[in-house]
Order: structure tokens, then sequence, then C-alpha cells
């Protein structure tokens, strides 16, 4: 309820007469389990919301593929205290909502506290405007060493792909990454692209969605692999279709308030569901 009110309110300042539907989270259901060698299953929602659909819909177990990747951050809810640790570029560092505390970390803590009572939940932002997986990578142990998560959230691939980065070198950097959260012995939680707005208003960031959605695929069986919960972002965005813009700003590439509170409500329900 508290999103709901949050993203009325929000609306009402971004434009006169423009309210969002009310939001509908669906029922949790069990996550899928997915073999080594299956490439996920992922359900991919209508371009064009059907008549009546919530703006933003939550579902609970659409946007995380794991089996048994959370165990550890399972367990510090279970002992009360759950400490996430967000990490990846502008839309982790929550450039393009209109105030801080719109952003998708700020928002991301008070849903998971509000959906997880009795547990402290804490989520700091390391998100870096500009950065990729390669510069993620580089500072990724003196941030897990620092802060000491339970979960740390990796958005990952959307500058990589916008400075036309190779697939192997983005998955290199996954790889180094991948060691140094081993040895830290933190579960993980990888966030693929956001999807773009193909209006003519964004005639060059919204060419490209097809690289964008292929590097989400990839993202996810690599995530499969290495046993990690995956969000398919780019996926979730294309039922956001009733948000401004889809969620995403005047820039044509950062979220904007109501694409903000729409993901965090939807990763808090996934994670929530997940971790109860």
């Amino acid at each position: 309820m508290r999103l709901t009110t949050f993203l009325l309110t929000a609306v009402a300042g971004l434009g006169a007469g423009l309210l969002l539907a009310a939001l509908t989270a669906a029922p949790a259901r069990a996550q899928t389990a997915i073999g080594p060698a299956t490439e996920p299953v992922i359900p991919t929602p209508a371009e064009t919301p059907p008549v009546g659909a919530a703006a933003c819909p939550v579902s609970g177990d659409s946007l995380i593929l794991a089996g048994d990747g959370l165990f550890r951050s399972r367990a510090a809810v279970r002992a009360g205290r759950l400490t996430v640790l967000a990490l990846g570029s502008s839309s982790i560092e929550g450039i393009g909502a209109s105030r801080a505390e719109l952003g998708f970390v700020p928002l991301l803590q008070a849903d998971l506290q509000a959906r997880l009572p009795g547990v402290a939940v804490t989520v700091i932002n390391r998100g870096k405007g500009g950065e990729t997986a390669w510069e993620t990578a580089n500072r990724l142990e003196t941030e897990v060493l620092t802060h000491k998560p339970d979960l740390v959230i990796w958005q990952i691939g959307t500058n990589d792909i916008l400075r036309a980065r190779p697939w192997n070198d983005i998955v290199a950097d996954l790889h180094r990454g991948e060691a140094i959260l081993g040895k830290a012995g933190v579960d993980v939680l990888l966030v693929d692209p956001q999807r773009l707005p193909e209006d003519e208003a964004n005639v060059h960031f919204g060419r490209m969605n097809a690289p964008l959605e292929e590097t989400a695929r990839l993202i996810a069986l690599e995530g499969n692999r290495a046993g990690y919960a995956v969000q398919r972002r780019f996926d979730a965005m294309r039922a956001w279709g009733r948000l401004t813009r889809g969620g995403v700003g005047p820039d044509g590439l950062h979220l904007n308030d109501e694409g903000y509170a729409c993901w965090a409500a939807v990763t808090a329900e996934s994670l929530a569901a997940a971790l109860r």
C-alpha cells in the first residue's frame, strides 16, 4: 500500500491529470528449478498491457530464477538481519529520480522492510553512473570486504552494450566477479539491462533494445550456470506500458520516479517471496 500511495503522489507532480492504475501484487508461487544445461524459460509480458492491467504488475516469482542460490540470505532473514549491497551503474545510483529517496535503493530497502516484518533490512547503495562490468568487477572485492553483505545485487550490461563491448569481455568480467564473490561467500542477484523507449524521440537508444535483450538472455544463462538468482528486468519492463515512457525519463535512458518505484516493488516482492 505504501508503494501505491507513493506512485500516486509522485506522478501527480509529473503532470496534471496523470494517475497510475493501482498496483496489484500477484500471489507468490514456487520458483522454477533450472537444470545446469537448460536455458531459463522466462515469461515474456505483452508489449501492450491488457486493458485493466496494473500500471506496475508486481509478481512474486516472474523475475527471480534461482535454485538454492539465496540460502545465505534466507539464513540472515531467519536471524533477523539482512544486509544487501547494490552495485552497478546509474540505475543503482538513482540517476533520473527527482529526489534521492525516490531512487531504487531507498525504495527497495523500504519495500523489503515492509515485506519482511521483524527483519532489520539494510540496502547499501554503491552504484556509480556510467560504470561497465569491468569497472564494477575491479572494485568488487573492496566493496564486499567493506560492507560484508549477505546478498550482492549486481546490475550489469547496459553501459557495456551502449559502449559496444563484446560479450566475451563482459563474461570475462562476470567470471572475475564470480571468483571474488565465491571467495567472500555471499549470495548474488544479477540484474540485466533495462529496456529503452522506441519512440521517435529516442532514436539512438531505442535502437539498442535488440543487443540489450540478447545480453539479458546471456546473463540469465551465466547466472544459471553460476547458481545465482537472476532478475529479468528487460522482460519485466515490457509490461510497464502504462508508466510514463515505460518508466524511463526524458533522456531516453535513465529511469524516472515511476520506473524506480515499479522496479523496487517488483524486486522486493520477488526477493521477499524467495527469502521467507
